[in-house]
């Protein structure tokens, strides 16, 4: 008696009611194309519905009495940054240099809380990388829908009834090296696959990932910062500079409380580091609602350069 549905990003109660067994039949034939499980051992399970809708459930005892069943479908039209245009979600500015961006093969972090969009954005950004490049992507759950040819996608494994055969994160990141990937993209980064990503990301292939945070700022502190899960011998002082040397840029997502979602700001990050805080500035940022570009922007970039992309023609601007 307590199901909801998020219409326009808006929850509401609906008027459906569904007995306990019910729920169990349907988690039970939502999993059965996933391989996944679902037990007292093993009390949550996440998994992609054939629809590539994203299912998440937990049971008791780890919730107080009934089933939590969330389901998460992906019904945005938008394949390409000018379908986000198109939505208001970015400006024409702002979608031409990240376009220029993906091309040139700089690597972008985006960021973003939870339904911020983080995921709908890499795709379109995906859209722009060149059509002969061979793409890996590694995920937890398969999300990700490249409209490109050469891809290859990879999500992670559970573990069995004897605990044995989990693939986690951090593996496929080592794995996807092995593949001749011209480009890497990670769907999201929690705890210390971070660093096997920023090891990647350092040896001159191209990538992108996205991670869960308040700000662009944000962003590029908490990069820093789960690295250092991956063992005592990693320190801030290997990890900032290495941050610095990998990523290029920070495109932070927002999702509004009437659930409209849109880009906030775009970051340049620089290679210089004073006193551990890595220089970056803001390119892109939204003012009275509209994403305008930073006139004291830091837009020049050796790989734009490179790709013969003029940063500032570009966007527009003299």
């Amino acid at each position: 008696n307590a199901v909801f549905c998020a219409r326009g990003g808006v929850s509401e109660l609906t008027n459906i009611t569904l007995t306990e067994e019910n729920v169990r039949d349907l988690v039970e034939r939502m999993l059965k194309s996933s391989g996944r499980r679902l037990d007292l051992s093993s009390p949550f399970v996440d998994a992609a519905l054939p629809d590539g809708s994203r299912l998440h459930v937990v049971i008791p005892d780890i919730t107080r009495r009934h089933w939590s069943v969330n389901i998460r479908k992906f019904v945005v039209r938008a394949h390409h940054l000018e379908d986000l245009v198109r939505s208001g979600s970015l400006s024409a500015e702002a979608a031409r240099y990240l376009d220029a961006s993906v091309d040139a093969g700089l690597n972008i972090l985006v960021s973003g809380a939870t339904q911020a969009g983080k995921t709908t954005l890499l795709n379109c950004l995906s859209a722009s990388i060149g059509s002969r490049e061979r793409v890996v992507t590694v995920e937890e759950i398969f999300e990700l829908k490249l409209p490109l040819r050469d891809v290859v996608q990879m999500q992670c494994r559970q573990p069995n009834l004897e605990g044995n055969g989990e693939i986690p994160l951090r593996r496929l990141v080592k794995e996807a090296l092995r593949m001749r990937p011209d480009r890497l993209i990670v769907g999201e980064v929690r705890e210390a696959e971070s660093l096997d990503m920023l090891v990647a990301l350092n040896s001159g292939l191209p990538g992108m990932c996205t991670i869960h945070a308040n700000s662009a700022s944000d962003a590029l502190t908490k990069i820093c910062t789960l690295p250092l899960m991956a063992g005592e011998n990693i320190s801030r002082n290997f990890v900032v500079p290495t941050v610095a040397s990998c990523f290029d840029l920070v495109v932070h997502c927002t999702r509004d409380r009437h659930g409209r979602r849109y880009v906030e700001e775009i970051l340049a990050v620089g290679s210089r580091v004073e006193d551990g805080i890595i220089e970056s500035s803001t390119v892109f940022h939204r003012v009275d609602g509209q994403l305008v570009l930073n006139p004291s922007a830091m837009l020049e970039n050796g790989k734009l350069k490179a790709h013969g992309y003029d940063a500032r023609t570009v966007v527009g601007v003299g």
